[in-house]
């Protein structure tokens, strides 16, 4: 659903959460095929069963386009990404592992190169069933001023 939100409508503090999504065996086998990243420890359950993690993982790319990619329900036609900042993967996601979304918006700021811009930073969580943050990263936007007049 689109919704116009200018730089000028965004509150330190705000939140949202996205509804849950639940990680596949194809997730990983497809990821796999357009990254062409086969590493083991997405794709033999046999060599995994022998290390710590006791089964396949998840691609970190993976977890990030679908963690991403679940907040895509609210779309701001007045925004647009200028990138992430600060990934990270402190927990590893699992085949039967269901990822929500936390944002919070951490930052907003003047942008120094586009006057009619400001920035706005959503800090990004990814979380898992049990409430484990599995990604954690920082989102800018750059975001329309609302219009003088």
């Amino acid at each position: 659903m689109a919704q116009d939100r200018y730089f000028e409508d965004y509150g330190i503090g705000e939140t949202r959460e996205t509804s849950g999504r639940t990680i596949t065996e194809t997730d990983i086998v497809v990821h796999a095929g357009h990254t062409g990243d086969f590493f083991p420890h997405h794709m033999d359950a046999e060599f995994m069963k022998s290390t710590p993690f006791g089964q396949r993982i998840a691609h970190g790319t993976m977890t990030f386009a679908i963690g991403i990619g679940l907040t895509a329900a609210e779309i701001n036609p007045k925004a647009f990404t200028y990138g992430y900042d600060r990934l990270r993967f402190p927990k590893p996601v699992f085949i039967g592992d269901t990822l929500r979304t936390q944002l919070t918006i951490a930052a907003v700021e003047p942008d120094p190169k586009r006057p009619g811009h400001g920035r706005v930073v959503e800090s990004c969580r990814v979380i898992n069933q049990r409430g484990e943050t599995v990604l954690a990263c920082d989102h800018i936007l750059l975001v329309e001023r609302r219009p003088a007049g």
